[in-house]
Formats: structure tokens, C-alpha cells, sequence
């Protein structure tokens, strides 16, 4: 059975996990919500105002008085810069799963920062909500997303083809999955 308890705020050595609040609109423009590189990676719009970004935000924001709503800003201790998300974005109660999505500003890849964020919330998936199964998916090309699940020791369990449309051609979806017996070897 699923315990579900909402976006709780987690550390790891280098980042805080924590709702987003309004102020965060700020570094969200200014690294990665706005970035079309970035934002097409995970099939999300480019923001490019204040007002959208707020608009976004009303949507997180409203959102986290569900129990089972589970989004957070990635913050980096250091600066105190909003450098990307992290989310569980599908949670299946029925089949104790959940699928997560992340997204990373391209001034803080290849620093490890989503790896630990990602590990940081498996920890939170598997103790504190109860999940089986942890899924999780990238694009075709997403050299970048594949190191990071890789790191992080899911196993890949396969390929949707031609799953997105994309700038005039058909780009494959692979997913990967971990469960909670793989997290907690015996």
C-alpha cells in the first residue's frame, strides 16, 4: 500500500529539493524553462515571460495540497539558484508504481547534480511513499538523460518506436525501471 504524504522538501550533499515558490520565476527563465534545447527534451513549452512562468507556477503551487502530488524546485545549496525540476509525474495507486521526469539548466550538466537528485528522490520513492516500481524515461539522442539513468542503475526495459513527432521526424522513447528490491539488495 502507498503511503502518500506530498512534495516534502529533501537534501542531498549539494542540492535542496523543495516545492516551488514564486520567487524561483526568476532563475527558471534564466536557466532552463526558457531554454528550447532544454524544454524540448521532455516535451515541455518554452516559457519566455514572467507571467507564464507565474501561471506555471499558480499550477505547482495549487498543487501541493494533494497528498499525491509530487514536484520539486532543484536547488543548488551553494547559490541558492533554481537550477531545474524533478518530478513524479504518473503514479499508478492500483500497481504501486510511479514514473519520474527531470530537467536540468545546461549551465549545471555533467556535475553530477541530477544524478544525486535523482538518487535523492528514489530514496523518497521506495521509504517514505512505499513505490514498487520507479520508471523512467528519455528520447532517443538524449545522450545526456541516458548517463544519468544509467548512474543510477535502472534497468532498461525497452523502446517505444516512433513515439514522439518531432521537427518532421519520428523519435523512439526508451523506458527503464527499478524496483524496490534492486534499490534495497538483499
Amino acid at each position: 500500500m502507498l503511503t502518500h504524504c506530498g512534495t516534502q522538501s529533501m537534501e542531498s550533499d549539494r542540492l535542496l529539493l523543495r516545492p516551488f515558490v514564486y520567487t524561483d520565476d526568476d532563475d527558471m527563465l534564466a536557466y532552463w524553462i526558457s531554454d528550447p534545447g532544454i524544454q524540448s527534451m521532455y516535451s515541455e513549452p518554452v516559457y519566455t515571460t514572467k507571467e507564464e512562468v507565474k501561471e506555471l507556477l499558480d499550477k505547482y503551487t495549487g498543487s501541493y495540497t494533494r497528498p499525491d502530488y509530487y514536484r520539486w524546485a532543484i536547488i543548488e545549496k551553494q547559490s541558492g539558484i533554481c537550477i531545474g525540476q524533478i518530478a513524479i509525474f504518473l503514479v499508478d495507486n492500483k500497481n504501486h508504481f510511479c514514473e519520474i521526469e527531470y530537467c536540468l539548466g545546461s549551465l549545471f550538466h555533467r556535475k553530477g547534480y541530477m544524478t544525486e537528485a535523482v538518487n535523492t528522490l528514489l530514496g523518497f520513492c521506495f521509504t517514505r511513499v512505499n513505490f514498487h516500481k520507479v520508471q523512467v524515461c528519455h528520447k532517443e539522442g538524449n545522450i545526456a538523460s541516458q548517463g544519468v539513468i544509467r548512474k543510477c542503475n535502472f534497468t532498461y526495459e525497452g523502446t517505444l518506436r516512433d513515439f514522439f513527432f518531432m521537427d518532421g521526424r519520428y523519435v523512439n522513447r526508451l523506458y527503464y525501471s527499478m524496483l524496490k528490491k534492486e534499490y534495497f539488495p538483499e
